[in-house]
């Protein structure tokens, strides 16, 4: 695996040059990959499951590999490092790929009828994993072709993978950030240990300021919130918008127009929440999902544009920078047969032609959302993820529905849901740290093996993870909104209950169509997410928001990289390790106790 060695030649002074190829897809890469993926992977898990968006880890993984590679064992090859950031942001891919849809069975097991949609036994917690694995190979599969294209050619910007070159360009500066991300863990560790000591998560300031109720003013004590708002910045605020929007705005003209019933639950704003904004919320989300399909029609255009230039280009010249096309092939052809027999075997119920319809559709889709993605992400910075994925599991429910009882409908949609939305996460993040690549002189081949090497470890720790983590707060609780998945699990009940709330889901898509087709990019899903979230997250959130663009505008934008995001990503780590250690302490504790 490893490259050849530098050739080093003393100099006067004892000082030694290097020549030859630098260290790059070496094991100790890997394995420090593997280490910084599990940390950031259990970290973005968490907050997916508060926040409901995922944070990409290339970025986070590249200053953390320099503290490790460097400031700890002494290594200094930049093309090293990004084998090291590759593997680690492909162990992290699994966040949002499980976080936005497994989760629903948890939530969907608590109606009537449907307790078994979340029996995690051993053999369906082993075919869940491997549905995902397969799906992250296809995903990969699907987009590595197109890196000549999209990179060497049409040279997208990917600005997320411009940022990971400039950290890997910079060793001295990425030890630094280290050291300050290293900080923000210390602190948002002991201040998360210290409230769950103290019980003190939550400030009602509304009360103690007489506000009204409805305008549900709680400050929830989350340093993990307030660091993933800095991270988001001024864009982020439209998050907040949709929050600010319910309890400040229409709250206060239902008080005066709305119906008795209406009126009624204004004072509690969890009934607010569910009845109203809940639903507006999802229809928002579907309509600036498909306002988004429509305004990236010109994108679509480009990726096929690209796909066809580049099997125009490369048709029977492979060359050795690339993984070799047979080896691609084969992944799609065993991978497409892999997701047949796995929907085949999900549930009892299920029938060969339609667990083949459901796998070889949701292979097609892997193929047509991740090109999309691929390039809405090296365009804008944008991933329609969660919009690609709502669709793909609505789709694959109306097809489950006919035939098969409403549990077995629902967890093999999941099943072949969680692959879909693995394999596009995946090809994004592929695409963004082959551009890192590119500008640090790496060579692809050995980023595409890095990434296939670190793409099987996510699903294990995500689905271990969101088991525990469910076990001990409840998914779908106050404590865990995990705000993607309940939108999905609320779509999917309603359509096998034919009982979908028209009016309030037109009425939200209305808004979140228009919201998208406005040209400024994803504020659609992000005002979405706002509806339906607590608000005492959306608060906290804002609050983080603020103070980026306080420091931006202050000490200019300069610091917010140099000091504030290291500070901010470490505060998120920090709070997530502590809260997922405490659960899963809590879970030993009641076998040991139930073992004694």
């Amino acid at each position: 695996m490893s490259a050849p060695k530098p050739i080093g030649r003393e100099q006067p002074g004892g000082i030694r040059i290097k020549t030859g190829e630098y260290p790059e897809l070496t094991w100790t890469a890997v394995f420090v990959g593997w280490a910084i993926g599990t940390l950031l992977t259990i970290s973005v898990a968490y907050a997916a499951l508060i926040l409901g968006f995922s944070i990409e880890g290339s970025e986070l993984a590249a200053i953390l590999g320099w503290g490790v590679l460097r400031g700890i064992m002494g290594r200094t090859s930049i093309v090293e490092n990004n084998i090291n950031q590759t593997a680690a942001s492909a162990v992290n891919g699994a966040s949002a790929g499980i976080m936005f849809t497994v989760p629903a069975l948890f939530i969907l097991s608590r109606n009537v009828g449907m307790e078994s949609v979340a029996d995690f036994t051993p053999a369906y917690v082993a075919l869940l994993t491997l549905a995902s694995i397969t799906g992250c190979f296809l995903g990969l599969a699907f987009v590595i072709p197109l890196r000549k294209q999209m990179i060497d050619f049409d040279r997208l910007a990917y600005p997320g993978g411009m940022a990971v070159a400039t950290i890997l360009k910079s060793p001295g500066a990425g030890i630094q950030k280290a050291q300050l991300l290293f900080a923000g863990i210390l602190i948002s560790g002991a201040v998360k240990f210290y409230l769950l000591r103290s019980h003190l998560e939550e400030f009602d300031l509304g009360s103690a300021a007489g506000i009204p109720s409805m305008w549900n003013l709680v400050f929830y004590l989350s340093l993990m919130t307030v660091g993933v708002g800095y991270l988001s910045g001024r864009g982020g605020l439209w998050f907040g918008a949709g929050g600010f929007l319910c309890y400040f705005l229409i709250a206060p003209i239902l008080q005066y127009v709305g119906s008795p019933g209406v009126q009624e639950i204004l004072p509690t704003p969890g009934e607010m929440r569910k009845n109203l904004f809940l639903p507006s919320g999802i229809g928002m989300l579907i309509g600036a999902a498909l306002g988004g399909i429509i305004m990236a029609f010109p994108l679509i255009r480009s990726a096929f544009k690209s796909l066809r230039n580049s099997n125009q280009r490369f048709a029977g010249a492979q060359t050795n920078d690339e993984m070799p096309l047979w080896m691609l092939y084969t992944a799609v052809g065993l991978g497409s047969i892999a997701l047949i027999v796995l929907a085949y075997l999900s549930v009892d119920e299920m029938t060969l032609p339609r667990a083949a319809g459901m796998a070889l559709l949701g292979t097609l889709w892997i193929w047509v959302a991740g090109v999309i993605v691929s390039e809405c992400v090296g365009r804008t910075n944008w991933s329609p993820l969660s919009g690609m994925t709502l669709i793909a599991v609505t789709i694959l429910i109306l097809i489950a529905k006919a035939g098969m009882s409403a549990p077995a409908a629902i967890v093999s949609s999941i099943t072949v849901g969680a692959a879909i939305c693995l394999a596009i996460s995946q090809a994004s993040d592929m695409m963004l740290d082959l551009k890192s690549g590119y500008l640090t002189g790496a060579i692809p081949r050995r980023q595409q093996y890095a990434q296939y090497l670190g793409c099987w470890l996510g699903p294990l720790l995500v689905i271990m993870l969101m088991i525990a983590l469910n076990n001990q707060y409840e998914i779908g609780s106050k404590t865990l909104p995990a705000p993607q998945a309940t939108a999905l699990a609320t779509v999917m009940d309603g359509i096998l209950n034919d009982n979908v709330p028209v009016y309030r889901y037109a009425a939200g898509s209305g808004l979140g169509f228009l919201l998208a087709i406005s040209g400024l990019g994803g504020i659609g899903v992000l005002v979405a997410l706002g509806f339906y979230m607590p608000f005492h997250i959306v608060l906290t959130y804002t609050i983080g928001n603020l103070i980026r663009m306080g420091s931006d505008a202050v000490f200019g934008s300069s610091f917010a990289h140099r000091v504030g995001i290291p500070v901010a990503a470490g505060l998120m780590i920090g709070e997530a390790l502590v809260d997922v250690g405490n659960a899963l302490f809590r879970i030993g504790s009641q076998l040991f106790a139930g073992g004694a």
